[in-house]
Order: C-alpha cells, then structure tokens, then sequence
C-alpha cells in the first residue's frame, strides 16, 4: 500500500507511518451526525466523514508494525542465552535468545543464507552475539527479531588473548625478519602437515606436478578442533625425522578466525619457530593473519600458492619436453601411417568381413529354420502322442473300467448260476449212483441173499468152525435181525459134522464142504464158509447224511459152486 500525502482527512494516519503510535478520535460536532459533513469514498468501502482518521485492516496494521520495527532497529547487536534451538529441514534456526537477569525473551529466527559459520555458533545453552533487526511476523502478529550473524559472547575476551601473545612472541623475536630462513629453490621434498580430507593437499599435489613433479610428503593432523595443535605439532617432528624432506608448508583451506585458532596457539608458533627446516604458512585467509604466518618463513595466501612459491617454474623444461612432444608426435605418427598402409594391404587381401560372413550367415539362417520346423514337427507329434495318452488313460480311468466290469459281470452271473445249478444236478446225479453202487457192494446186501455173519460172545466174527467149542454161545445176524445160539458141534474142512441136539426149540441144520459147527436152533453149512474175513467198520459222510456200513469184506464173497 503506498503512502498517502498527509491530509486532513488522514493525519492520524500519517502520524502513525512517521512513528507516532498515539491516537485521538475527532471531536463529535456539537449538531450531532447529521450535521458532519461526509467525504467522497471508492464505491463499495464505508463513506469517511470529515476529520474521521483512517480505518485499518489488520493485515494493514501488522504490516506497517513491521516496516516501522525494522526500519528502526536495523543493524542491533543482542547479548544473550540460547534456548529451544531448533534446526528445520529447510536449513533455517528457531531459537529463543533469554537474559536471566532480568528475565527477558525474545523469538529469534536465523535464515539458511545467513551461512553455516553463524548456524555453528548457535547451541542450546551457549551465550551468543547476535546481529539483525526487529520484526514482525504477519501472520501470527508476533514479534521476532531477524538473525543476521551469530558469534559467541566471549569474542572479544580471546581477541585480547591474542593481542597479549603476540605482543609477548613479538618481544621474543619470533616474527624478527632476521630469523627467517631462505627458502630451498629446487626442494627435494615437501612435506605437508595438513588435513588428509580436504582439498589443501590435492591443490598441492597438483601444482607440484604441473611446475615440475617434486615429491610430496603428507603428516596427517588435525587443523582445527580440540587437540589440533597438539597434532599440528607432532607431524612437524615426524616430517623432521625424514632427511629428504627439504621444506615443510603448514596450512588449510581457508575458515573462519575460530577455525583458525589452532594457528595463533602459542605452542604451534614455537614449533614452527624451532623446525629444522623452513616453513611456508598457507593458512588459506588474506584477512585474517595468523600468529603462524607471522612466525613462519614465508607466507602464502593459499596452498597453492605455497606450492608455486617452492616449486620453481621449468620453463626450460616445457620447452624441451614441447620439442620431445613434437618429435615423438611425428615418429607416432609415420609409424601410425606405416601401420595403417600395412593394415589396408591386408584388408584387401582378406576380403570385406560382410561378405565373407555372408555365407555362412545364410547357412545359419537356413540351419535355424531347419530347426525350428523340427522343433514344431517334434512338439506337434509329442501333443498328438499326449492327446492319444489321455484318451487310453480316460478309457482306463478307475470308473471305466468298473463300470465295464460291471457290464461284463452281469452275463457272467447268469452263467455261473446255470453253471452251478447244472454242476449240483450232476453231482446229486453221480452221488445217487455212487450210494447206489455202495449200498451193492455193502455186507447188509449180502445178508438179503440168505447169509449170515456169526461171531462169538466178544463179538469177533467166527472163520473158522475149528475154533469155537461145543457149548460156546454165538451170535449169528441175519439179514432181518439177530439170533444168539450155543454151539453143539464143530467140524473142520473136509471133516464130517456129527449130529446135534435141538437146542432152544431149534432145530439143527447140517452143511457139507470144508467144515461146520451146529448150534441149538441153527446149523451152520458146511464147504465154503459163507462169512467174510476180519470185518472192519467204516463211516462215510455224504451230503451231510452219515451212512453207516456194516461190516466191508477184505474180499469178495464165493459161491458154493
């Protein structure tokens, strides 16, 4: 918004934007509002009366709060505590600077472009000096002040320090040009005492090479930090134990005056003083000189320069080496020439690569496609003999082959019924005739026809009538029954049976042939013996019906003729 002239209408404002905070309403005319006179105003904003001050926007007020702090307070210096330090990914600080004396805060900010020596300086706890000016943030309507640089408090103490050591170094005749040594013109070695991290001992390296390749010796140490000086001055003494090294640069790349105090601490001075050999200080700052680049031998603004200032410049050398370069250009380039005419004679004589590869190129191509028709003819005849394969195993499938099965069994257990049925038939057929052909060949058959078995009183069948005596009881079986009997006579074969007596109201039955015995109501028949020899009892067991046999001849019964 632009300043207004001041006016009548406006004049409070104008007293505010010149810094006057205070404020008086216009006097209310004794006629009342309708009699004030009113003021023309844009359209759509309220009508002003006349002597009525400027109304204004809070956006309005914050910002001419901030021009009027800021153009006011530029360029302060602030004492104070850090406190809530808080560093935000977008590389800027937000801190609180305290005063616990008299129990004063103030919101500090510190933007990224304020640059990393000052955001260093800034730690929780730690007394600072800060440089900037007041302001206000719009947004919030709060009060902040604008970080410009930080350094800490105690500054001022270490630069009195400073001055007392070198004033004390001074008397002592340290910095004396008298005690200065001559630097070597064509060193040997250059030993570099300096951080192996940073740039300081490529620069070196590099300047070395180009003005004349002298050897670089490095002494790793610590430049800057707790225990650099202690460092600083033992890879002195390291780099004096070599006797090759003709000269010693002590440097770094340039920082600020705390990154440099590890080069005005007295014991760093001292001991350059006392090397053996000179020593170029290249502390990397022109501003700021350090106790060292006062004590040293000569001094350097950078590295780089302390190496052109040892390393001499060997322009006789270029010269040379340029003719060598030049000679050695045209030797490389007839033998280059000799080469490539040697190389085209045997490329004409070896032919175009293309065409000699085009040929068997075409037998590749014809070759693959051999193959790959193979490969088709091959994987078709594979799918048929697989679709083939699952067509047998589909017929074989468990479920087929039951289900075939099943058709299949059915006539079969026709069969095997009318199989079996004709097999029993059969086997009730040969079993009638066989029981028919046993009942035949039983003893009980024989007795139908009139026989009789007899055996004595134990049961032993009688063969011959010699053995049984006159008086012994017998029992004779006969085809219906049994009849017990006692014997009155005997007779051997060939032997006359005597007469008996009736015994038990029978009567007595003689017999010719080979012998015979009579018994009381049965006679016995002489010749053959009608009985059978040593019977034996058998059982068979044929259709779960047990027929008992009697006695089974050891041979066939005879006739009597």
């Amino acid at each position: 918004m632009q300043r207004r002239d001041p006016s009548p209408e406006s004049a409070s404002a104008a007293r505010f934007e010149g810094g006057d905070l205070g404020w008086e309403p216009p006097s209310v005319p004794p006629s009342g509002p309708a009699s004030w006179p009113v003021s023309s105003s844009p359209a759509g904003q309220r009508p002003r009366f006349e002597g009525e001050s400027e109304v204004l926007s809070v956006s309005e007020l914050d910002r001419r709060l901030k021009r009027l702090l800021e153009g006011s307070t530029a360029n302060l210096r602030v004492e104070g505590e850090v406190s809530g330090l808080k560093r935000a990914p977008s590389g800027h600080a937000y801190f609180a600077l305290k005063d616990e004396r008299e129990e004063a805060c103030i919101e500090c900010v510190m933007y990224r472009t304020a640059g990393p020596r000052s955001l260093r300086a800034l730690q929780d706890g730690e007394r600072v000096v800060v440089t900037g000016k007041a302001s206000l943030y719009v947004p919030r309507g709060r009060l902040q002040f604008i970080v410009e640089s930080a350094a800490p408090a105690g500054r001022g103490a270490l630069l009195e320090a400073l001055e007392r050591l070198k004033e004390q170094l001074a008397a002592e005749g340290l910095f004396a040009l008298e005690r200065k040594r001559p630097l070597p013109r064509e060193p040997r070695v250059i030993g570099v005492v300096t951080s192996g991290s940073g740039a300081v001992i490529h620069d070196i390296v590099k300047v070395a090479f180009r003005r004349g390749g002298a050897r670089v010796l490095l002494a790793r140490a610590l430049v800057q930090g707790p225990g650099a000086s202690a460092q600083i001055c033992r890879a002195i003494g390291l780099l004096e134990q070599v006797p090759e090294v003709d000269v010693i640069i002590v440097g770094r790349g340039g920082g600020s005056a705390d990154d440099l105090s590890a080069f005005n601490d007295e014991a760093v001075v001292r001991r350059v003083a006392q090397a053996r050999v000179p020593v170029v200080s290249a502390v990397g700052h022109e501003v700021d000189v350090s106790l060292t680049d006062l004590c040293a031998d000569a001094r350097a603004a950078t590295p780089s320069q302390a190496a052109e200032l040892l390393v001499p410049d060997a322009g006789a050398r270029r010269r040379e080496l340029g003719l060598l370069s030049v000679r050695l250009s045209r030797a490389v380039g007839h033998t280059l020439a000799a080469a490539r005419a040697d190389l085209d004679r045997r490329v004409a004589a070896l032919g175009s690569p293309e065409r000699l590869l085009a040929e068997p190129q075409q037998e590749v191509d014809e070759l693959r496609g051999r193959l790959e028709r193979a490969m088709e003819r091959r994987i078709s005849g594979e799918r048929a003999g697989l679709a083939q394969i699952e067509r047998r195993l589909a017929g074989r499938h468990p479920r087929a082959v039951i289900a075939g099965a099943r058709a299949d069994l059915g006539p079969l257990l026709v069969r095997l019924g009318a199989a079996t049925r004709r097999y029993v038939r059969g086997l009730r057929g040969r079993f009638a005739e066989d029981v028919a052909r046993l009942s035949a060949m039983s003893p009980l058959s024989v007795l139908a026809r009139g026989y009789a078995i007899t055996t004595d009183a134990s049961g032993r069948a009688i063969l011959d009538a010699r053995t049984v005596a006159a008086g012994e009881r017998i029992v004779v079986r006969v085809h219906e029954g049994s009849l017990r009997a006692t014997v009155t006579a005997s007779a051997g074969p060939g032997e006359p049976l005597g007469e008996g007596t009736e015994a038990d109201g029978g009567g007595s039955n003689g017999g010719s042939g080979g012998g015979g015995m009579s018994v009381g109501g049965v006679g016995s028949s002489g010749g053959r013996a009608r009985g059978v020899r040593a019977p034996r009892r058998r059982a068979a067991r044929i259709e779960g019906e047990q027929l008992r046999l009697g006695l089974e001849p050891s041979e066939e019964p005879r006739s009597d003729g």
